[in-house]
């Protein structure tokens, strides 16, 4: 079976980006960039946030391009690379947050795009602000859950992942996804039950 023009055209950017072609390089990023960035915006759900990280994610990726082999997609062996790096930077704010907690409380995301866009025909304006303040309180929850947790339902339930790819991209077996996927789900439930909208 042929490969599609697209496929032939990338494979050729990878080898003369492997070979120190930046401008190769840079058209691979061009081609990838939203994808990456909105699978890690999916996890850390801040976008200036994610916007610095894809910087790291894309001057990570030049760095190792050189040990990518080409045997599978170019944006199989990149996606591992953005997902870890997003994981690591929930880990660490969580660090830094929990130690300042008693002082302030994370409010800078409130500007960041909504992940879940309620799907509704010119909504009234108590219908609006019911939608807001629910979207607002399901990521507050959301953004509660532990990194691990978060970072697995972010990628099944926002960019629609199957389980194998999320263990490829974590760097974990199949049923570390579905275990971290079932106690996700059933923490973000008991958090909705605990605290009921008004």
């Amino acid at each position: 079976m042929e490969d599609s023009p697209e496929a032939t055209l990338e494979r050729r950017r990878v080898s003369a980006a492997r070979q120190g072609d930046e401008a190769a390089f840079g058209e691979l990023m061009q081609a990838n960039y939203e994808a990456v960035f909105r699978t890690v915006l999916a996890i850390v759900r801040n976008e200036h946030d994610a916007r610095d990280l894809c910087q790291e994610i894309w001057v990570k990726a030049w760095q190792q391009i050189g040990k990518f082999r080409g045997e599978s997609k170019f944006t199989t062996w990149l996606h591992p690379i953005a997902v870890r790096r997003a994981v690591d930077h929930l880990r660490k704010r969580k660090r830094w947050f929990d130690r300042f907690l008693p002082f302030s409380r994370p409010d800078d995301e409130a500007d960041a795009p909504p992940a879940f866009e309620p799907a509704d025909d010119q909504p009234t304006a108590p219908e609006q602000l019911e939608s807001t303040e629910k979207r607002a309180r399901f990521e507050y929850l959301l953004d509660s859950l532990p990194p691990k947790q978060r970072a697995v339902l972010a990628l099944r339930e926002i960019q629609g992942l199957t389980y194998d790819e999320i263990a490829q991209s974590l760097g974990c077996r199949r049923g570390t996804v579905m275990s971290r996927l079932y106690h996700a789900r059933r923490l973000l439930a008991q958090k909705l039950r605990e605290t009921p909208c008004d």
